[in-house]
């Protein structure tokens, strides 16, 4: 069994707290030991640049731009849907460290290798 845990976020500044939760799941995960994965669709795309999350934040939960890198210290990972960073042309040199863009297959191989899959919707 696969000690990999890929949380979905497809949110970002359109819901901050669909965006917030995912974070905080997978630092948790990350810090319990758990390989952990934030997998962003649409819009959440723009979680792993340079940027991205400033200004995301929202009263009364973690703020976004200390959760972040955090979570990536704690050797998270954040994995940008390749087929949503194409059209927002988000390419590898506006990445942030701990983020990459990966195809559907790589999902795909880390469920089939046993990765646990969370959507919080």
């Amino acid at each position: 069994m696969s000690d990999t845990v890929i949380f979905s976020c497809s949110h970002w500044k359109d819901d901050p707290e669909r965006m917030i939760l995912p974070l905080v799941a997978a630092n948790t995960a990350a810090i319990a030991g758990q390989r952990a994965v934030v997998f962003c669709t649409m819009d959440a795309v723009w979680i792993g640049t340079r940027g991205g999350i400033e200004g995301t934040g929202l009263e009364g939960f973690p703020d976004p731009e200390t959760l972040l890198p955090e979570y990536i210290a704690n050797e998270g990972e954040i994995w940008l849907c390749q087929t949503c960073a194409k059209p927002r042309n988000i390419g590898e040199d506006m990445l942030i460290k701990g983020a990459r863009i990966v195809g559907a297959a790589k999902l795909v191989e880390e469920v089939v290798l046993g990765a646990n899959h969370v959507a919080i919707a």
